[in-house]
């Protein structure tokens, strides 16, 4: 596995010396290839070189040393693990502790809350009406994870995988739209900050839909629903995610063991284990009906402004502001190309003061892109549609995939005109240019 920790702190020192690639190996006397691979974490200086670094680049060379010895830059993931009811949540949680603890990480698990509540005499028929209850188990959710974060960060270990069994926009599947607004309104919140504070997603299909013979109540005291109310309660626990930037979904087309492995390589590949690749395909489609789409409840509109960055001609920057309502999150991405589809892809989260900053690095020859993200959930695929305003008779339909070879079923009521995964005047940076 490469390491990215050194090869990104290399990177930001370079850029805040001023240097490009090349700059600097000419001045450590080093090729522009051999400072590339420091930075993608396919090789490290020797000790020599560090010194030079040292100086080059103003940091203490017990720092670099540091950095290239591998000291310890702890990363911390939080994810959700939803669905329906009878979906495999619990034998999920067993495996996803087997399989990560032995890739390295510490696996911090957040109990279902609902369960514990109502398990223990907090329930919607104990409470005053179900939207007081609501605002009790969407506080004690939020709560829980604040703990469980800062736990986390406590912890001596490189990587934790925090994972909540079930999380905030759950809790929206069981509330009308005023109740809702009550509640977010009660812990002093908004729906795009609750549901992107996950850093992915990923909903095991009920078994009522696709397995119902081995629909059961019996291993879950605080669940009553039929196989019927089980389906339609899914449908919703999509609908309540959707617009989720990493949203998953592991139906029921294979055996319950079989299932569990999807989840797996799911969360891995969104983890980057081993590596973090991305594995996209991008159609043009006709301009869609949008008050269809808007209309949809496993649909949502995401407003989305993205402005790139100056980088090294291999590899592309870009910051993105993401949200909707006046209400939105920021993040910084990286990617470098691997080979046809397939790139590294790093991201991470910017506070609005980090993303202004960065706007400062802007690259004069790119224009910021702006555009409405229409999130789709359609069966157990998660569709991406991005609606430019200078397009009025076409837009652009993008899937993320594990395996580039896996079928991709388009909504009928999209009509495709042709893939342009491979052509690179549909790329964003492509269309940003001046």
């Amino acid at each position: 596995m490469n390491d990215y920790g050194f090869g990104n702190y290399l990177y930001e020192k370079r850029k805040a010396a001023g240097l490009s690639q090349n700059e600097l190996a000419e001045k450590l006397g080093v090729t522009g290839k051999a400072v590339s691979k420091w930075e993608t974490g396919a090789a490290k200086p020797r000790t020599n070189v560090l010194r030079n670094l040292s100086a080059l680049l103003n940091v203490p060379v017990e720092e670099l040393l540091k950095k290239r010895e591998g000291e310890k830059q702890m990363t911390i993931s939080k994810i959700v693990i939803t669905g329906g009811p009878c979906a495999g949540k619990t034998t999920a949680m067993n495996w996803i502790q087997n399989a990560f603890t032995l890739r390295g990480f510490t696996v911090l698990f957040v109990p279902e809350t609902a369960t514990e509540l109502i398990s223990n005499g907090v329930a919607p028929w104990t409470c005053s009406s179900n939207g007081e209850y609501q605002k009790c188990q969407l506080r004690l959710q939020n709560e829980k994870e604040k703990v469980f974060e800062y736990a986390a960060r406590t912890m001596n270990s490189e990587k934790v995988l925090i994972v909540c069994d079930r999380g905030a926009l759950d809790n929206k599947a069981y509330m009308n739209d005023a109740e809702f607004a009550a509640a977010l309104n009660f812990i002093g919140s908004n729906e795009i900050e609750q549901r992107d504070s996950y850093d992915a997603v990923f909903h095991l299909v009920t078994a009522a839909k696709g397995a119902v013979e081995f629909y059961t109540t019996a291993n879950n005291t605080a669940r009553t629903e039929t196989p019927e109310q089980a389906a339609a309660l899914d449908d919703k626990l999509i609908a309540a995610w959707s617009g989720h930037p990493h949203l998953r979904i592991i139906d029921n087309s294979t055996g319950f063991e079989e299932k569990m492995r999807r989840l797996i390589a799911e969360i891995s590949f969104f983890l980057g284990e081993p590596e973090p690749f991305e594995i996209e395909r991008k159609f043009l489609i006709e301009y869609p009906d949008l008050k269809a789409l808007e209309a949809m409840p496993n649909c949502r509109k995401v407003e989305i402004i993205q402005t790139y960055l100056k980088s090294e001609e291999n590899e592309e920057v870009r910051i993105r502001q993401r949200g909707t309502n006046g209400h939105y999150m920021y993040y910084e991405t990286r990617k470098r190309p691997v080979s046809g589809m397939k790139r590294i892809e790093i991201e991470k989260r910017l506070t609005q003061e980090e993303y202004l900053a960065r706007l400062m690095e802007a690259d004069p020859e790119r224009r910021p892109i702006r555009k409405d993200r229409y999130c789709l959930a359609d069966g157990n695929q998660y569709f991406e549609i991005d609606v430019y305003p200078f397009w009025k008779d076409q837009a652009v339909l993008e899937i993320e995939l594990t395996d580039p070879e896996e079928e991709i079923r388009f909504p009928e009521f999209l009509k495709l005109i042709r893939e342009v995964t491979d052509d690179e005047n549909y790329r964003n940076a492509a269309l940003a240019k001046i």
